[in-house]
């Protein structure tokens, strides 16, 4: 075939362009070049559309070759026994069901067996067969809350595949190092070229890091810039300061209470109110306590005896400037009367010791049973709650919860389930599982999820053994069974395995009441046969992996 002089993709005689225009048009209404009309003119065409396609391919000129990507880095971690990375090839690769109290069957859902897996195989510090790597970075894209784990799982070779793929650069924002790796602590002159020149998402990575290990030298680093800052970037290098959170950064957080930007301002005095020796905590301290005192002119119920003390609220009539910049917002919430959203920021920021003090040396227990006067008693527990979890005070995170067996269960300060849960939260692990425990068998499941979520996993033996006996007890009574679905999900990740020889009684369809839903023993079967399965897969799981579960019952 003799090669035209011509560029290639300039058009000829019959080049593709008039082959396309004849095919369009038809070979009845337009022949090829050199073609006569009749039966022989649509063969003619293709034939002459074969020659072009010929000729426009032997004229394409070669690409230029890429740059070859460079090898993936070694990760130096032991590989996953064959057993565990057969499994994690099946939990990759199931598919998510429908969620919610509709599904039904005796499979387990795998996937939401892979954090617990994930966590499982940190902790033994195996890496990932590379085969499995993509699959994994796809379930971390679809899930925020698997990335951490599975990022962790995945290691360096993750990130160099991160780089090729642009549907998995979340894992060079997510993961340390993905970007700029921060620079080593003794390398000052990198540090500073990072924080002066790199982008926002590298600074907060190395302002992390930094803080983590040199809680001085990161507060010093964001000094040296401060005042140059955006409004908006200032509020997350600040945030970095929860992390290592000392009385030695309360003059920065002071500097900063003079901030231009509100949402600047009121970060800086929550951190500061976190410091229960803080000037700021101090300033709070006697703002609240002029606003509460004890009242013993109450009269006593029973005749001849003295006057039961209470506690009487009187908020404050103005936010004035000095209030302002300790974090006070002036500007109540539509729903809110100003004076008693004033007194709650107040009491939330007061140090919790200024009220044994302030109130005749009680202690947080006999000062949540006093009453309070004028209908303040929910707005001033709800604040009490707030501190509690501000400050991380165990005792009168106690006090404010109550007994669990209580009518109310959950003290009068805990106005909510989130509330409780948030205060069950500064508690210990064993201390927490008890107390919900003991709610689950005084109250039931009902508004128990919010409260399990908080458990530390596996759960304690008392904890799921109070679970199990509530499903039990709702399964008997007819209850409507997808109310407990949420339940039943958790437990299939909270309970340990050990537990599962406990529910083989549970399997069997029981006889439905008369008041039942109609098919709630073929689903509570169910249920309980797909906890059963999870649970024994959970057990084999943590066999292949090499290691018992930590958390194992006594």
């Amino acid at each position: 075939m003799t090669r035209t002089s011509a560029p290639v993709d300039a058009p000829v005689t019959g080049g593709w362009e008039g082959l396309v225009t004849t095919a369009l048009l038809g070979t009845d209404r337009r022949t090829p070049p050199g073609t006569t009309p009749g039966r022989d003119a649509p063969v003619a065409l293709l034939d002459a559309a074969a020659v072009e396609t010929v000729r426009r391919r032997a004229g394409l000129r070669p690409a230029r070759a890429a740059q070859r990507p460079r090898p993936a880095p070694e990760d130096e971690r032991p590989p996953l026994p064959a057993a565990a990375a057969r499994r994690l090839a099946m939990l990759l690769a199931d598919r998510p069901g429908a969620s919610g109290g509709g599904r039904r069957g005796t499979a387990p859902d795998l996937m939401e067996l892979l954090p617990q897996w994930l966590a499982a195989a940190n902790a033994r510090g195996f890496a990932p067969p590379p085969q499995v790597l993509p699959a994994l970075l796809d379930a971390a894209r679809g899930r925020t809350d698997l990335r951490p784990a599975a990022l962790e799982f995945a290691g360096p070779r993750a990130l160099w595949l991160a780089r090729l793929n642009p549907e998995w650069r979340f894992a060079l924002r997510a993961a340390p190092g993905g970007g700029a790796a921060p620079p080593p602590a003794a390398d000052d002159d990198r540090t500073r070229q990072v924080w002066q020149e790199g982008l926002f998402a590298e600074r907060v990575a190395l302002l992390s890091a930094l803080r983590s290990r040199e809680p001085a030298a990161a507060r010093e680093l964001l000094a040296t810039t401060w005042a140059t800052e955006r409004a908006e970037d200032r509020l997350m290098f600040l945030d970095s300061l929860r992390t290592g959170l000392s009385p030695d950064d309360e003059p920065f957080l002071e500097q900063a209470l003079s901030d231009r930007s509100r949402n600047v301002r009121a970060t800086a005095a929550e951190l500061l109110s976190a410091l229960p020796g803080s000037a700021l905590a101090a300033r709070m301290a006697v703002r609240a306590a002029a606003c509460v005192a004890i009242d013993h002119t109450r009269s006593s119920r029973t005749a001849g005896t003295p006057p039961t003390p209470s506690i009487a609220v009187e908020a404050p009539h103005e936010c004035d400037a000095e209030m302002e910049r300790d974090g006070v917002v002036p500007k109540a919430p539509a729903e809110r009367g100003e004076r008693s959203w004033w007194f709650g920021q107040l009491v939330e920021a007061a140090p919790l010791g200024t009220w044994s003090r302030r109130l005749g040396g009680r202690t947080p227990r006999e000062i949540v049973a006093l009453p309070v006067a004028d209908d303040w008693q929910s707005e001033l527990h709800a604040a009490w709650c707030r501190a509690a979890v501000r400050q991380q005070d165990a005792e009168w995170s106690r006090a404010l919860l109550g007994e669990p067996s209580a009518p109310e269960a959950g003290g009068p300060g805990a106005v909510s389930l989130a509330e409780r849960a948030k205060l069950l939260g500064t508690l210990g692990a064993a201390e927490r599982a008890e107390w919900v425990a003991g709610f689950i068998a005084t109250h039931g499941l009902s508004e128990a999820f919010q409260l399990l979520g908080v458990c530390a996993v596996p759960w304690a033996p008392p904890l799921g053994r109070a679970v199990v006996d509530a499903l039990n007890i709702a399964r008997d009574a007819g209850s409507y069974p997808w109310s407990f679905s949420g339940v039943m999900g958790l437990a299939e990740r909270c309970l340990h395995p050990s537990e599962s020889g406990r529910l083989d009684a549970l399997l069997a369809v029981p006889d439905e009441p008369e008041d039942a839903s109609p098919g709630a023993g073929g689903y509570w079967a169910e249920a309980f046969q797909r906890l059963v399965t999870t649970l024994r897969l959970r057990a084999a799981m943590i066999e292949e992996l090499g290691g018992p579960e930590s958390g194992t019952p006594a």
